[in-house]
């Protein structure tokens, strides 16, 4: 079982919507996240622009757990990686009536000391994918631009 802990206290006049949407994710490790609305979403000062917003952990979770499973299987397979970097970006636009995230398009860079061909990386990435807890259980379109590569 995976579980969330989210906290938030009132700030402003609630009853006229005049209130914060800053809050907190505190995990059991003890790492406190600050958390809000997007201010694309909810405009300042009732967001936090330096907080995570849930869209962004979105993106970060699929990127994540992307990047887990790459590491894993790139070092079974013999591969040594040093680092791992992605610009991962998600779409937000309207589908069935209803907002969500669409599209996520990973865009990771590796940097390798012992490193595949480019077709074996991108094999490695197209078995993490599949392997993803995360990817498996969205709808989201996700895609990987390899270094050089556009979808």
């Amino acid at each position: 079982m995976h579980g969330a802990r989210i906290v938030w206290t009132a700030n402003g006049d609630f009853a006229k919507g005049q209130y914060s949407r800053a809050h907190e994710w505190p995990f059991d490790g003890g790492t406190v996240v600050p958390a809000s609305s997007s201010p694309s979403v909810v405009p300042l000062p009732f967001s936090d622009a330096a907080a995570v917003d849930p869209e962004e952990a979105f993106v970060a979770s699929l990127s994540s757990c992307h990047m887990l499973w790459f590491l894993d299987l790139a070092r079974r397979a013999g591969f040594v990686a040093e680092r791992y970097e992605d610009h991962a970006h998600g779409v937000m636009e309207r589908k069935e009536g209803r907002l969500s995230i669409t599209r996520v398009t990973l865009r990771p860079r590796v940097i390798w000391r012992v490193a595949p061909d480019r077709d074996r990386e991108a094999a490695l990435h197209h078995a993490a994918h599949e392997e993803c807890f995360i990817a498996n259980s969205v709808r989201t379109e996700i895609a990987i631009e390899l270094e050089g590569e556009t979808a």
